[in-house]
């Protein structure tokens, strides 16, 4: 079990040597970044129940919700364009399940109201 763990670790620091990345920085801007996300759709929200702007709120989700690939992209060397594609793919797919999301709590605060 110690070789297959060992295995990994090397594997998946190997990665960050190859492309250029720190995976211990990109897992911590990834990990890290949730809460500041979960806080700001929660602003978003709560200002769309005030009635007020959600530019902000709404800018704010979107950063922290690829800030992680801002890093690799940024960073990132040697990258394959099927990474680059993937990455697009999951942040779209993020954002468009995000959206409907906020739609849905906005419209059922909406409808409650």
């Amino acid at each position: 079990m110690q070789e297959i763990w060992n295995g990994f670790v090397d594997w998946f620091f190997g990665l960050g040597a190859k492309y250029g990345v720190n995976p211990i920085i990109f897992g911590s801007i990834y990990v890290g970044a949730i809460p500041l996300f979960t806080l700001s759709v929660g602003w978003l929200i709560a200002n769309f129940r005030k009635g007020k702007s959600i530019t902000l709120p709404s800018l704010s989700a979107g950063f922290w919700f690829i800030s992680a690939y801002l890093y690799l992209f940024i960073a990132g060397e040697n990258i394959p364009l099927w990474v680059y594609a993937m990455i697009i793919g999951i942040i779209g797919f993020g954002a468009y399940s995000s959206i409907r999301k906020i739609q849905k709590t906005a419209k059922e605060n909406k409808d409650d109201s």
